[in-house]
């Protein structure tokens, strides 16, 4: 068989290359880029299967590495040693394969059957385009908690904001995120205008190669001891500045700034690339999507009221439709007598274990004093108000959290983690 290769290097050795990836048995070049545009169409179109480009290609970055793998085709980068930077390394390290560019038709040949020997090592294990490959272990020490749950506000911000804080009062290194590109409210729960929103500048410096853990510890300030805030983005129309890609690498760098990222997830898990038809645009539900996918913990919020219970219940379809294999735990927000009966712990807790096999939710009782009291000061339950019950619920989803797996591990050995300014 023989495999279509997309060529998109530039300089002085583009000829040799091409002329090498042409005579090697098994290969054949079926398009000479011009550009970033050109490479992706093509690869949209489906006319190659491997993908030789230059790192210094304008526009080159993590995102465009992962658009043309995600339309199946093998990345081959090609550097040069001593002009490329560190972070045109960084801005390929999602390739297949990186090589130095070749000095010589001789060279060319060479990197002509590290190709076809990729590809060959490819096909021998599965076929790496009509499957999904293998997660990789994580070596990182931290861990990662996304809070997440269904539409109409049940109040996934006052957990994630109360679950950080909590955990970051165990002496925890703790980093929260806020990545929900519909309402996020983070910053300003807690005090924070800032009209410049962390998580966005660390997706470009993710997608520019230079997102390290100074950088990000940089962009995540404290807001209290042992917890650092990446604050999410100021307005609703600016979504399309966490893209997937890049969001990835975020979270990668975060395992080794802080024991425990929580991060704070949008309501909608719609695969909305499919509405783009035969284009790839960027999803916005991809931060929500790709937190998920990362999280070791996921935490599911719903409302007490019986519009809520339902919602909950089907988001938890939902999720499990996604084919998430992470714990989850169950937090019912606002339980009160006023919508859910006499007995409403006992009805909300009856109803979960009965139409979505939940057993010990954990129900968070109506506390609208202490959680106004909260919003108003722009504090945490356990600052404005230690001994509220919402709070002392709270504190048992973080002993849930923390009571094993990687999330456990990584709280317990916190004071390990290194501190950055």
């Amino acid at each position: 068989m023989t495999i279509p290769v997309l060529c998109g290097v530039r300089g002085a050795g583009e000829t040799a290359v091409v002329r090498a990836l042409d005579d090697a048995p098994g290969l054949r070049v079926t398009r000479r880029c011009a550009d970033l545009t050109e490479l992706l169409a093509a690869a949209e179109a489906g006319l190659g299967r491997v993908a030789v480009v230059s790192a210094a290609l304008d526009g080159l970055d993590v995102a465009a590495v992962a658009a043309v793998r995600a339309s199946g085709v093998v990345v081959v980068a090609l550097v040069e040693p001593e002009r490329t930077t560190p972070a045109e390394r960084a801005r390929v390290a999602g390739a297949d394969l990186v090589l130095d560019v070749p000095a010589g038709q001789a060279a060319a040949a060479v990197l002509a059957r590290r190709v076809l020997a990729l590809c060959e090592s490819s096909t021998s294990e599965g076929d790496p385009w009509d499957e999904t490959p293998a997660p990789t272990a994580r070596a990182e020490r931290g861990g990662i908690v996304a809070v997440w749950g269904p539409t109409g506000a049940p109040g996934r911000s006052t957990v994630a904001v109360n679950l950080a804080a909590e955990i970051a009062a165990l002496g925890t290194p703790t980093l929260l995120a806020d990545a929900d590109t519909y309402g996020g409210c983070v910053a300003q729960l807690l005090g924070v205008l800032d009209d410049a929103p962390g998580l966005a500048a660390a997706c470009r410096a993710a997608a520019a190669g230079t997102l390290d853990l100074v950088t990000l510890a940089r962009l995540a300030g404290y807001v209290a001891p042992d917890l650092r805030l990446l604050s999410g983005i100021s307005r609703a129309d600016r979504w399309t500045e966490l893209g997937s890609a890049a969001l990835d690498a975020v979270w990668v760098v975060a395992r080794s700034l802080a024991a425990v990222t929580v991060v704070d997830c949008g309501f909608s898990v719609e695969q909305d690339e499919a509405l783009s038809y035969d284009t790839r645009a960027p999803r916005r539900n991809a931060a929500t999507l790709g937190a998920l996918a990362a999280a070791d913990v996921v935490v599911v919020v719903g409302s007490a009221d019986p519009v809520g219970v339902q919602r909950l219940v089907r988001a938890l379809a939902d999720l499990s439709d996604l084919g998430l294999t992470s714990p989850r735990h169950v937090v019912v927000n606002r339980v009160r007598a006023s919508v859910a009966g006499p007995r409403p712990a006992q009805a909300v807790a009856q109803a979960l274990a009965r139409y979505a096999a939940v057993v010990d939710p954990v129900l968070v009782p109506e506390d609208r004093d202490a959680l106004d009291a909260a919003v108003l000061e722009a504090r945490t339950l356990r600052e404005i108000a230690p001994g509220s019950p919402a709070r002392r619920a709270l504190q048992q989803l973080v002993g849930l959290v923390a009571s094993g797996g990687p999330v456990g591990a990584a709280a317990r050995s916190g004071a390990d983690v290194a501190a950055y300014a």
